[in-house]
């Protein structure tokens, strides 16, 4: 019997840590690689003949929004993501986790993503969390960050509020949360200050972790905010992340370059700082963004009062706000809408005309009528930016998505997903080294690979060396590309030849095979 499972020979190895790739085999045994260099000699269960393809570490997801929106369970597949190479996503992001998960609060936390009734959770620590997740089969590795928001709510009632949520991310990290993420845009966590919020960040500088960070405005108020974030890690001594780095809106375009230079001189001080991005210039995101941040920190029921008072001084304020602001209402899609299915795919321009409301009172009808759970794409995204992001050294490749499945992708989703969930990956390859030739392919698969595995302090993963994790991606340059669009995002992406997890060939010759070998991923 061969000491090899599989053998992939003869492809141009990427080995995920910004090296120049190298001509060579790669040996599968079990879950881990065993030998990279010439095995022309092997035999395996499984011999793939690589030859003109690349060979690279599996993707590595850091802002996915699977958990939240329940397809880690629905979909456990994920086949959305798998097909373009990602083999390990990261949940609880943007301050929201499925755990902790301690009373009435956090199942409200949940209601914003997913209908609670389809929802049946028996777990209330990130320990029991992570037990009752290593009893389903998954077909990505999937690792967690622990929401500060979803703390925030977990201990509404506390009289020692700081105290209990201090308690809580220690608890957390030490059961094998990775870190912590906020959304200071969408929380009321303004009732601590920020050294009282420093104070809780020291809990991840003793536990080597980081906090990943919504920023909390990414528009004209997008320098203070990361100011502010800058001035936390380095008071607090921790590492931070900003997740999705982006400007949103003309009026804040000119403010991005400034902000990398911010993290620049941060870095020079020594903060540890980096980000993610999507490649794509139209958002997707939740319709309520588009509002004041005021309005966006009352609690979910506080808010639809308000949507709800058809003559109140508060609803009045939301609707000049929004004819102040430039959106251009042409551009922005309705992606889902909970109650209103049949404005999916349209802009808000269009539906506007069809009811005689203006755009002003159709987004506030919209949101009221369909319990805040609208989603959205917008074009507000600069293309310098995004390449200028590119080309940062610090700056990894995400989707900031949701994996799909091909049920849904056959069209049992009444939803538009935005096309990175199922091309991010494919379309940073194609678009930043094959069309602009801004990097070199070993930056860009380091951007998806190497680099987030370090943040996230993922030591077997990332990487393609001898006795490391087998998350192997094989695909062909020449081919790589995405295909899904805002029109019909349900399609998957082509060139990703084969795809595996822990060993185990979940893609071959361009098919799933409808093994699900992905591992829940715990902080050692």
């Amino acid at each position: 019997m061969s000491k090899y499972s599989a053998i992939i020979k003869n492809g141009i190895v990427f080995d995920g840590k910004n090296n120049p790739p190298q001509k060579a085999d790669v040996g599968i045994s079990g879950n881990g690689i065993s030998h990279i260099g010439s095995l022309q000699n092997e035999h395996a269960e499984v011999v793939i003949d690589a030859a003109g393809q690349y060979v690279a570490p599996g993707f590595i997801d850091l802002t996915s929004h699977s958990d939240t929106h329940w397809t880690l369970f629905s979909a456990p597949a994920q086949e959305s993501l798998v097909s373009q190479g990602v083999t390990t996503i990261i949940g609880g992001n943007c301050g929201s986790s499925l755990a902790p998960f301690l009373g009435e609060f956090s199942a409200k936390e949940i209601e914003k993503w997913a209908d609670s009734s389809s929802i049946n959770i028996n777990w209330q620590t990130m320990g029991e969390f992570f037990a009752e997740m290593n009893k389903h089969k998954l077909g990505v590795n999937f690792g967690t960050l622990i929401g500060f928001n979803t703390l925030r709510r977990a201990v509404i009632g506390s009289g020692q509020r700081k105290n209990a949520i201090k308690l809580l991310l220690k608890s957390s990290l030490e059961e094998g949360a990775l870190g912590l993420s906020t959304h200071f845009g969408l929380s009321d966590l303004e009732m601590f200050s920020d050294d009282e919020i420093a104070d809780i960040f020291k809990i991840l500088s003793a536990n080597a972790s980081f906090a990943k960070h919504h920023l909390e405005d990414e528009g004209a108020d997008l320098l203070p905010a990361v100011s502010r974030l800058i001035g936390l890690a380095r008071s607090s001594r921790s590492r931070m992340h900003i997740s999705h780095f982006k400007s949103v809106g003309r009026s804040s375009w000119d403010s991005f370059a400034g902000a990398l230079n911010m993290a620049k001189n941060a870095r020079s001080e020594g903060i540890r700082i980096t980000y993610d991005f999507f490649p794509y210039t139209k958002t997707g995101s939740s319709l309520i963004m588009l509002l004041p941040a005021w309005f966006r920190k009352y609690s979910h029921n506080e808010a639809k009062k308000i949507l709800a008072d058809r003559n109140g001084d508060k609803r009045r304020e939301l609707l000049n706000y929004l004819k102040e602001i430039t959106l251009h209402y042409d551009r922005v899609i309705v992606a889902s809408a909970i109650a209103d299915f049949e404005q999916t795919g349209k802009t808000i321009k269009e539906i506007s005309e069809n009811s005689g409301l203006s755009p002003e009172e159709t987004i506030l009808e919209l949101l009221e009528t369909n319990d805040l759970r609208v989603s959205i794409f917008n074009e507000v995204i600069s293309e310098e930016n995004l390449d200028l992001l590119a080309g940062d050294n610090y700056s990894a490749v995400s989707s900031d998505g949701v994996g799909y499945g091909q049920k849904q992708s056959a069209g049992a989703s009444k939803d538009l997903p935005h096309p990175r969930s199922f091309g991010a990956f494919p379309r940073a390859l194609d678009l930043m080294v094959k069309k602009k030739g801004l990097l070199s392919w070993e930056s860009a698969i380091y951007k998806m690979t190497g680099l987030p595995a370090a943040i996230l302090g993922i030591e077997n993963r990332g990487v393609l060396e001898k006795n490391k994790k087998a998350d192997v991606v094989v695909f062909d340059p020449l081919e790589i590309a995405d295909q899904s669009s805002y029109e019909n995002p349900f399609n998957y992406c082509k060139g990703v030849k084969y795809v595996f997890i822990n060993g185990e060939a979940v893609v071959s010759a361009g098919k799933f095979t409808g093994k699900m070998p992905g591992a829940v991923i715990r902080k050692k």
